[in-house]
């Protein structure tokens, strides 16, 4: 998921894993990044990754469950410019994400760059999230939502 310059932007990174793409963003011109991911150990990997490469204080983690929704994350949705969401494949949370995503508060002008399997359909739209491209790596499919309202 290639991220063009991100200069002064907010950014919240979705199942962040090892924090890989929110890492990006920052090293892009992001001033901030909200990681959200399942406690265990690929948090302690985050963490690890953020204080190795100098970034912490740019960056917050959330140690939650997505699976059960965007809802804690609210506040750092509202304020984001983008949005990458990369969860699991299989399980349906990328449709899901992206649909609570389309029923929050958003900033004007907010993307969503969502990377899901190719077998797993994504809709047109979520809220005011519109589908403004897809891209295909194999089985993987990057797909960007534009803000129809800006």
């Amino acid at each position: 998921m290639a991220l063009e310059p991100l200069a002064g932007l907010r950014v919240v990174d979705l199942f962040a894993g090892s924090g890989a793409l929110g890492i990006e963003a920052l090293s892009r011109g992001a001033v901030h990044v909200d990681f959200a991911e399942r406690r265990g150990p690929t948090l302690a990997v985050l963490e690890g990754n953020l204080e190795r490469l100098g970034v912490r204080d740019r960056a917050r983690i959330w140690p939650i469950d997505l699976g059960r929704g965007l809802r804690p994350l609210r506040a750092a949705i509202a304020a984001a410019h983008l949005v990458l969401l990369d969860p699991p494949y299989h399980h349906g949370l990328a449709v899901a994400a992206l649909e609570e995503l389309g029923g929050m508060e958003l900033q004007p002008g907010v993307r969503v760059v969502a990377e899901h399997h190719a077998k797993e359909s994504m809709p047109e739209r979520a809220g005011r999230l519109v589908r403004a491209r897809s891209r295909e790596y194999g089985e993987t499919v990057v797909t960007t939502y534009a803000d129809q309202e800006s």
